[in-house]
């Protein structure tokens, strides 16, 4: 594309008004004005023959994948090679990314080599995004025109949940001191591994007498447990429709956004847990389900697995239909061959569901533990609980959020009978309680 300039467009304009004023002063003269007016005319078309040329030149690349954090700075790395000194780039952004500025404005090495360019831009949403063109623009040599093309690219635009808000409320355990050096820490348990067979002593459990060992010999052996050190950790979330409830910003750390779900906290839920079990050791992994199993990672360590948890997740959206509660408490019974805590993000508010995650649960609970923990819709709650009622409406609205708090908490005294443990926990409540969760079933050694 070949626009005119506004050296050009000035020039136009003064050799016509020129012209037309010899012309108005002296009428001989209009010969003059009009080899003047095609001197320019042949002056303009070498200068668009010479910049078409130059505009070919220009090579713009961009990488496969560029990642970014949902509302903290991020820079796409550009390559840039042309034959000109100054390039103009603009891109076709996806409608979750905002750039530091629309136009760039680049100054390729004088040497015609590649040389690269970061373009700071912000992600706002969670997910994938792609950016699939990109428009440079470049001046002609005497800069009478303005050369345009554009250059189609494949980019995916990865933005990842953000998890400094979460943090926020965790920092004594993400500090790189706080879990470093010899430090007493108090195991309530004795394990569940058995670490050697020696003979019986006078104040052991007779539970812990190994019975064939003992026939054998026929004196007494006991068994000797030893403290797990490396336990297998999964967060199990259900991403079926009541996954798509609005969920509230957190703190003046997180942008508000209207269409932040609940989804958005189980995901960012998911990372800070999985960040917590690398540091204390063990072994984690993630489960996304709704109608079946969406992704499924199983539990490892290392900073590539990590990222292999995050990208499992973090591109999901909330689905249509209900969770197939059977479905996902089968696949875990098959896939798990070692006792792991489970930990469950879901919604158990409709009888239809709960009902369907307690007849179900049993295919786990029986072989790991399992903890459910839900964000309860707005206005769940005790009646007496909150602000005081203003209108005859609030009464009701009250009284409706209690009798739903009610059913969850009969709910969880039938889970807790099964050997479930269950929780609700408020928008900004829901990370602490997880992590708490999972260091006190550690420190007990519950597995």
């Amino acid at each position: 594309m070949m626009v005119p300039g506004n050296r050009l467009i000035s020039w136009t304009a003064l050799a016509g008004a020129g012209g037309a004023a010899l012309w108005a002063v002296q009428p001989g003269l209009l010969p003059v004005a009009a080899v003047l007016c095609g001197l320019l005319a042949l002056a303009a078309a070498a200068d668009a023959w010479r910049g078409r040329r130059a505009v070919a030149t220009v090579a713009v690349t961009v990488p496969g994948d560029a990642r970014a954090t949902v509302d903290r700075p991020a820079a796409l790395e550009l390559t840039v090679q042309a034959g000109v000194d100054l390039v103009r780039i603009a891109a076709l952004w996806p409608g979750a990314a905002t750039p530091e500025q629309e136009i760039l404005s680049v100054h390729p090495p004088a040497d015609g080599s590649a040389g690269r360019v970061q373009w700071p831009y912000t992600m706002h949403r969670r997910g994938v995004s792609s950016l699939t063109l990109l428009r440079v623009e470049v001046d002609s040599p005497w800069g009478l025109w303005a050369f345009r093309r554009d250059i189609t690219v494949a980019c995916r635009m990865r933005g990842y949940p953000n998890m400094i808000p979460e943090q926020k409320g965790l920092a004594a355990i993400f500090l790189n001191r706080g879990l470093v050096g010899v430090h007493a820490q108090r195991q309530v348990g004795k394990g569940r591994e058995v670490e050697k067979l020696r003979e019986y002593l006078p104040g052991d459990s007779y539970e812990d007498i190994h019975w064939k060992t003992t026939a054998k010999r026929a004196r007494p052996i006991t068994k000797v447990f030893q403290v797990e050190r490396v336990q297998e950790v999964y967060l199990v979330m259900d991403v079926s429709r009541l996954s798509a409830r609005p969920a509230p910003a957190l703190n003046d750390l997180e942008t508000a956004d209207a269409d932040r779900t609940q989804l958005e906290r189980f995901i960012t839920a998911a990372m800070v847990l999985g960040a917590v079990a690398q540091r204390q050791g063990d072994l984690f992994g993630v489960m996304a389900f709704d109608e079946r199993v969406r992704a499924f990672v199983r539990a490892g360590h290392g900073r590539q697995h990590y990222s292999a948890c995050r990208d499992a997740v973090y591109a999901l959206e909330p689905g249509a239909g209900n969770p197939d509660f059977g479905e996902a408490f089968t696949f875990l019974r098959l896939r798990l061959r070692r006792r792991a805590m489970l930990f469950f993000l879901t919604s158990l508010d409709d009888p239809v569901l709960a009902e369907g995650f307690i007849n179900n649960v049993g295919i786990i609970a029986r072989r790991h533990l399992v903890m459910v923990n839900m964000l309860p819709a707005p206005g769940v709650g005790p009646v007496f609980q909150g602000t005081d009622v203003e209108t005859a409406d609030d009464v009701y609205l009250r009284l409706a959020g209690h009798l739903v708090w009610n059913d969850l908490r009969e709910l969880e005294l039938r889970l807790r009978q099964r050997g479930v443990s269950m929780a609700m926990a408020a928008n900004e409540r829901l990370c602490p309680q997880l992590v708490s969760q999972y260091i006190g079933a550690r420190q007990r050694q519950l597995l």
